[in-house]
């Protein structure tokens, strides 16, 4: 048993209670940690995972940002143009474009087209 199970065991069922039992936050990171071992270390071995979601999180951050200002999307239709439009930019400006570029184009006809 290594120290962090040690100093953070699992809460034991009391007599009379029923359902599970509340474990704490550091027991069940742990639990966890044991359970997807794998998947948590994998930026290790594999250099193509980040290790952290930031991208991911920021890409989910500009609608709901939106969402909340506005209260929300009129339409399902404005909602789902809105998120294909920030998602085209968002991979431009991944890929190295310009956003001043990006839209000059767009307008002009004449847009680029994303890398594959």
């Amino acid at each position: 048993m290594n120290d962090g199970e040690r100093l953070n065991p699992e809460a034991v069922k009391t007599a009379g209670r029923q359902g599970p039992v509340k474990q704490s936050v550091a027991f069940n990171l742990l639990k966890r940690f044991r359970l997807h071992a794998d998947a948590v270390l994998l930026f290790i071995t594999d250099h193509a995972v980040p290790f952290t979601n930031n991208l991911g999180e920021r890409a989910v951050r500009t609608p709901k940002v939106k969402q909340k200002v506005s209260g929300c999307f009129r339409t399902f239709t404005g909602a789902d143009n809105f998120c294909v439009i920030r998602s085209c930019l968002d991979t431009l400006r991944k890929q190295g474009h310009g956003m001043l570029e990006v839209l000059l184009r767009a307008f002009k006809g004449n847009p680029i087209q994303l890398a594959a």
